[in-house]
């Protein structure tokens, strides 16, 4: 099954932009993840097990490097 995810970091700290960029430049090393970024947020769709697999290990990488982390996630079955 197909999924769309649309996720959002928001670091709570004054130096918020490299802990965003590093959670991007991640996601984009998965072959089988369609990513694209906005100003706002950042999509992912693929099969579901693959998108939940990469979500699961990026964020706990970031939760490990980045001392207070908000992530906002929407997740959608059967994207057009």
């Amino acid at each position: 099954m197909r999924v769309a995810v649309d996720i959002s970091l928001y670091p709570l700290s004054e130096d918020f932009i490299p802990p965003i960029d590093d959670v991007i430049d991640r996601l984009n090393t998965y072959a089988s993840i369609e990513i694209e970024t906005n100003a706002m947020s950042t999509q992912l769709r693929g099969e579901y097990d693959d998108v939940m697999c990469a979500l699961h290990k990026e964020i706990g990488i970031t939760f490990a490097s980045v001392p207070k982390a908000v992530f906002a996630i929407k997740i959608l079955n059967n994207p057009i």
